[in-house]
């Protein structure tokens, strides 16, 4: 039986969704038609209030996490306590989005409380399944062209944009004591896992593999092998956003245009941090916007070539998933 139980301590609602319009990669795209937008700026506020808990909330973060869950519950029987949920109802309703997903997003941020370093990219990319990749289901779901094959475009996608903001983000997760970057992978480039914003790389083949990445001269604010793992992060998620790019083929008109800001803010935010010499412990690296613009027209321009190249009968990529 659903019963009501006072909701935990944090942010007002309003605070919560005001971050909507200085995220990293736009959420209430103006291409997309109002109803959609509604419904993801739903799911963005239920995200970004598990965020919040998750990162910030004082006290007990995973009874915080647990009430939300409970909350999530009461929302799809239609008796939400929190504003958020009350307002993500109508996307349950009319959109017929599933529990799981959500789930996900909420136990993403439990694995944050216990975990605060990542040995491996295996170990990394499963937690980008937990606390990325249902973004991208639920915006799919939202479009009503969720099929096994586009959700898994939108996996490799969605992990791509979330590796990206791991690296813009190094220094602020070290300050609060989390390492996002495989540890593995520091250790390959010479960097002190424990301290990886200011060791220097040993002698032999970690500074000549970090000389690869090296920022411009003078740069001192991050030591050259943590400038050759970031840069090694970027080619990895360059190569996933090219792995998801063939869902703007799958998907028309504004849908489409979406997709494809998506995907070329993340081509937009590499390209800055490549700019910046991989220098990130300053702070993110941020594309202007006509940089975005660029990337969004390139990213159409090769998403046509695909098309033409392409056999001319519809559903490639659903035939390839199956019924």
């Amino acid at each position: 039986m659903l019963v009501a139980d006072p909701p935990p301590a944090g942010p007002a609602p309003a605070e919560v969704m005001a971050r909507a319009q200085g995220e990293n990669f736009p959420v209430p795209s103006r291409l997309l038609p109002r109803r959609h937008r509604i419904h993801l700026l739903a799911i963005y506020g239920f995200a970004r209030l598990v965020d919040e808990l998750g990162d910030s909330a004082q006290g007990d973060r995973l009874g915080a996490l647990d009430w939300i869950e409970r909350d999530l519950e009461r929302a799809y029987a239609g008796r939400a306590q929190h504003p958020l949920l009350i307002a993500l109802q109508r996307t349950l309703r009319e959109c017929a989005l599933p529990r799981e997903p959500f789930v996900r997003l909420i136990e993403a941020n439990r694995t944050d409380q216990r975990v605060v370093r990542y040995q491996s990219w295996q170990q990394l990319r499963g937690y980008c399944a937990l606390s990325a990749n249902p973004v991208g289901e639920l915006v799919l779901r939202v479009f009503g062209k969720a099929t096994p094959a586009r959700i898994a475009l939108s996996d490799s996608i969605c992990t791509a944009l979330q590796l990206i903001e791991h690296c813009q983000d190094v220094a602020e997760d070290f300050a609060a004591g989390r390492i996002y970057l495989p540890r593995e992978e520091l250790v390959r480039f010479g960097c002190a896992p424990e301290d990886p914003l200011f060791s220097r790389a040993p002698a032999g083949g970690a500074r000549a593999a970090a000389s690869a990445a090296a920022g411009p001269a003078g740069v001192r604010e991050a030591s050259d092998p943590l400038r050759a793992v970031v840069a090694f992060q970027v080619r990895r998620a360059r190569a996933l956003l090219a792995e998801g790019a063939p869902l703007i083929d799958e998907l028309r008109g504004r849908e489409r245009l979406a997709v494809a800001g998506f995907i070329a803010g993340g081509g937009a935010a590499l390209e800055a941090i490549k700019r910046a010499g991989y220098e990130v412990r300053r702070g993110p690296p941020r594309a202007a916007r006509w940089r975005l613009l660029a990337a969004l027209a390139a990213e159409l321009r090769r998403s046509r070539h695909r098309r033409r190249r392409a056999p001319s009968s519809p559903g490639g990529a659903e035939r390839a998933a199956g019924p």
